[in-house]
């Protein structure tokens, strides 16, 4: 039997799946303690020299949400609730497509340890994080955040 939907040899969305490497983030904020304003999270990865929001690769089963808070309590040293979900990120990682699920979240109690994966930790306005980030795309989140701050209607 083919394994793909057509039997004409093309990929099918399950294949597809199966390449698109699958991670998972939180956009995390919290109030200044000194000012009571939105300070968002940005780590740096010596590995890459950027700045970037929390992230990672999902483990095998692993639920997206679950992972997401996962990376961050590994990559921040902080625990964190989340609330919603933001725009997923799409791109390619060395050759590779790559799907990271983002969430808004809340940063509750922790402390930063430097670590080969991350070795510094900024708490930014919104607008200094946009311009610190190193990928353009990850700006669009800031604003993202921000949208699920504002009062619907």
């Amino acid at each position: 039997m083919d394994p793909t939907p057509s039997g004409r040899g093309e990929r099918g969305p399950r294949t597809a799946c199966r390449l698109t490497v699958q991670a998972a983030g939180c956009v995390l904020w919290r109030r200044s303690p000194v000012t009571g304003t939105l300070e968002v999270c940005l780590v740096h990865r010596p590995k890459y020299d950027d700045w970037s929001w929390p992230k990672g690769k999902l483990k095998r089963g692993e639920d997206a949400l679950a992972g997401a808070l996962r990376e961050v309590a590994e990559e921040t040293g902080h625990s964190a609730v989340t609330s919603a979900e933001l725009p997923s990120a799409h791109y390619l990682a060395n050759g590779r497509p790559k799907r990271v699920r983002y969430w808004a979240a809340e940063a509750l109690s922790g402390t930063f340890t430097p670590n080969d994966e991350v070795d510094r930790l900024l708490w930014l306005p919104p607008h200094r994080a946009r311009r610190r980030l190193t990928e353009p795309r990850d700006a669009d989140l800031v604003d993202a955040l921000l949208a699920t701050f504002r009062p619907t209607a």
